[in-house]
């Protein structure tokens, strides 16, 4: 696997996760919200190499549906680095022949069915244009040339490999100004893009988004009422089969299913914080009322008890957010 090979050292700062209640404090801090899809399996990693004008981690992911707030002025480029990926980014699925660009802010929504392996870098604002970014202010997915995208890759993760077996080389300014200027020509080739097969996931799928976010908005505004699909299709003035559609191209589920996990993730965050309350408390909090329902869903997703993660966060004060 991609960090097998890979050992932590001055140049090279790599981080593993196991637990995922560890992990969202991280997330917290860096505007991105997840909702783990499979607990059991859950497992997250990161490699970080810094370069003079540009940052490179390489991320395992998990499961999940993921909504991130990204600020990058200098930009930053996305790409998978297997070709196993498996992904959706507002509405479109995509795989490894994509590649996504940002320069600016963008609020994302993402849903990935299983563990991916994919690498960010982003730019420092002082490096200088060289003609990537088209559109400010909107995450673009791109059809990648593949033998560039190839070239790039295994350039990463030469990058990755000599950051942790010769960590005294990015001391340097010059060695590291060299693997810095071959990255940034191998993305040149990466974005010389046909447009005729260029298909850009940011222009479609936005009623979807929008629609989504209403519904997130409702549920968080009204979070112990019951929640019809009719009755949820006339307060936003679409058919049901718009609002079941839009919750299954922009989150890969149906409306019940979505809404209910929604639910359950604010019940556990809920139940991690600890302190005075009950099982009982947090769930009708969230609009579960029959207490046996409600255990055998949080069983099922969390492969826990209400009461062990209330336990746990009693113990440990585990920050929610």
């Amino acid at each position: 696997m991609l960090f097998d090979d890979l050992a932590p050292s001055s140049a090279l700062q790599l981080i593993g996760f196991s637990d995922v209640d560890a992990f969202q404090p991280i997330e917290t801090m860096e505007d991105a919200r997840s909702i783990p899809l499979d607990i059991p399996n859950f497992a997250a990693a990161r490699a970080i190499v810094s370069l003079p004008a540009c940052r490179i981690i390489m991320m395992r992911s998990f499961a999940r549906i993921l909504d991130t707030a990204y600020r990058m002025p200098g930009g930053m480029v996305i790409l998978s680095m297997t070709d196993d990926l498996q992904a959706n980014f507002k509405g479109v699925d995509l795989d490894a022949r994509f590649f996504a660009a940002l320069r600016g802010n963008d609020d994302c929504h993402f849903v990935e069915p299983r563990t991916n392996h994919h690498a960010m870098i982003i730019f420092s604002p002082e490096l200088r244009d060289r003609g990537w970014f088209d559109r400010a202010d909107q995450l673009r997915a791109h059809v990648a040339n593949r033998p560039a995208l190839l070239h790039t890759r295994q350039l990463l993760l030469d990058i990755l490999r000599t950051a942790s077996v010769q960590p005294r080389l990015f001391e340097t300014t010059e060695v590291a100004a060299h693997l810095q200027e071959g990255l940034l020509l191998a993305l040149d080739d990466l974005f010389r893009i046909d447009p005729v097969s260029d298909r850009s996931a940011s222009v479609q799928g936005e009623r979807a988004i929008k629609l989504v976010q209403r519904i997130d908005d409702y549920v968080a505004t009204f979070p112990t009422a019951p929640i019809y699909t009719a009755d949820l299709a006339r307060e936003f003035d679409v058919s049901i089969r718009t609002l079941g559609g839009a919750v299954s191209k922009v989150r890969g589920m149906s409306l019940h299913q979505y809404i209910r996990l929604k639910r359950l993730w604010a019940t556990r965050v809920r139940l991690l914080k600890g302190g005075g309350v009950t099982v009982a408390t947090c769930a009708r909090a969230q609009g579960f009322h029959h207490l046996g329902e409600f255990a055998a869903a949080y069983r099922a997703i969390f492969h826990e008890a209400p009461s062990d993660t209330l336990a746990r966060g009693r113990q440990s004060g585990v920050p929610g957010s």
